[in-house]
């Protein structure tokens, strides 16, 4: 029983979270957002191009609500995609690029060419993107390409440097796609999974430039200990790595649109919250760090609002999204970066009653399984020893998964068609 103001709510805390993560998930859905940003007709070609773990489903969306000739190619990873009947739509691999996915960066950049001043280019780009396109410059290979993503996915690095390291290892990542589409017009809709939503950042901006330079993505390299093939160290170094100018002419008619972010799900999510009665506080949309020092972080202040009723008073659900990182060793087993802040939090909270979280990526996987994330609880730890499995060890191993399965914790609402990046929510009353 949650005690708000004079009234009493019967709440369960798993089902309530629940439904708030359905509401983040709502407020980033494609197809309200791309009707509210449809750009003008133009006098040529309609080319619609996309990537991104919201590739079919942001597809699908703009054909219902495009009414003239519409051609186009996207690209989504593998597994269910939304059926379209004008756009075609091609699948590759997340996180680690595949062969079909140079077919499908071939396919884009092959659809943009040859336009002219009167055709239109409508971008749909969402998170996942950077490993959906590979596209190694020449004299580098799929190899290679595969080789970067692995360093930089076991690196730590924060989302933003990751991705100026591969844009400079690219032909169609860092506005390049848009460079091929010129003289075209060029009108990206970005739903956002990167903290605070910058669009060149999404899927490494195949169709946003920005400033960032080839010794930027060398001394990111550097500070991250990253270890890469040689070859690609010397294209690193070389004049081809240079990706183009925002301040390019190619560039001046372009539009850009983030269409939806982890800033308003997140703002839905706690109005919902207050909708039952629950106050919400958001903490920040764009947290980023390690993942279980992320946990550690929330554990604190779940345990003095559950002890102390404070900073916020009880009942209340704290809120935070943004994207945290998480350095593998030589030692790992199974979960994402939701599941590892989880597990880290689960074990500082154990025995503290009040307190319930649920920590989960939006696009409905965390990780290489098949669940979003999990919940967790004071006695989340005790029913992983029950089962006979070691809550700090499965820490230390990156396997948090593992963890969450003994428990029974595991929360799977299968793949959401969007992605706004890391949800979590902490219910303490």
């Amino acid at each position: 029983m949650l005690q708000t103001g004079d009234s009493v709510t019967s709440i369960d805390p798993r089902s309530f979270l629940t439904s708030l993560f359905e509401t983040a998930v709502i407020a980033a859905d494609p197809l309200a957002a791309i009707r509210a940003h449809l750009p003008a007709k133009p006098k040529g070609r309609t080319i619609i191009v996309g990537a991104g773990k919201a590739a079919s489903q942001m597809a699908a969306a703009f054909e219902a609500c495009w009414d003239g000739p519409i051609e186009g190619v996207v690209v989504a990873r593998h597994g269910p995609v939304e059926a379209c009947e004008r756009i075609e739509v091609l699948q590759s691999a997340h996180p680690v690029p595949d062969e079909a996915g140079l077919a499908g960066s071939a396919a884009l950049l092959k659809l943009v060419g040859g336009l002219t001043e009167d055709d239109l280019v409508i971008a749909l780009i969402s998170g996942g993107g950077s490993s959906l396109l590979p596209a190694p410059p020449e004299g580098l290979t799929l190899a290679d390409e595969i080789a970067v993503n692995k360093a930089l996915l076991a690196s730590g690095a924060p989302i933003s440097a990751m991705n100026v390291v591969r844009k400079h290892v690219s032909r169609i990542k860092g506005g390049r796609l848009a460079y091929a589409a010129a003289p075209a017009r060029v009108v990206s809709l970005i739903v956002s999974d990167v903290p605070g939503d910058n669009p060149a950042f999404v899927a490494s901006g195949p169709t946003i430039p920005d400033g960032s330079t080839a010794e930027d993505a060398l001394a990111i390299i550097a500070e991250y200990r990253m270890v890469l093939p040689q070859a690609v160290m010397d294209h690193l170094r070389s004049p081809a790595a240079a990706a183009p100018d925002p301040g390019d002419a190619a560039f001046a008619n372009h539009e850009c649109h983030v269409i939806a972010s982890a800033r308003v799900s997140l703002e839905a999510a706690a109005e919902r919250a207050r909708q039952a009665g629950i106050e919400a506080v958001i903490l920040s949309d764009a947290i980023e760090g390690e993942a279980r020092d992320i946990g550690r972080m929330h554990a604190a202040l779940a345990r003095e609002v559950a002890g102390r009723n404070r900073p916020f008073p009880k009942p209340v659900v704290i809120l935070s999204g943004g994207e945290t990182t998480v350095t593998i060793t030589d030692r790992y087993g199974k979960g994402g970066r939701n599941s590892e802040f989880l597990l880290s939090f689960a074990v500082d909270i154990e025995g503290t009653e009040g307190i319930t979280a649920l920590a989960a990526d939006t696009d409905g996987i965390d990780g290489s399984e098949d669940n979003a994330g999990a919940f967790a609880d004071a006695a989340s730890v005790s029913r992983i020893r029950a089962a006979g499995g070691d809550p700090r060890a499965f820490l230390a191993g990156h396997d948090a998964w593992s963890a969450f399965r003994l428990s029974g914790d595991l929360f799977v609402p299968g793949p959401t068609g969007t992605n706004v990046n890391d949800f979590r929510a902490i219910l303490i009353v």
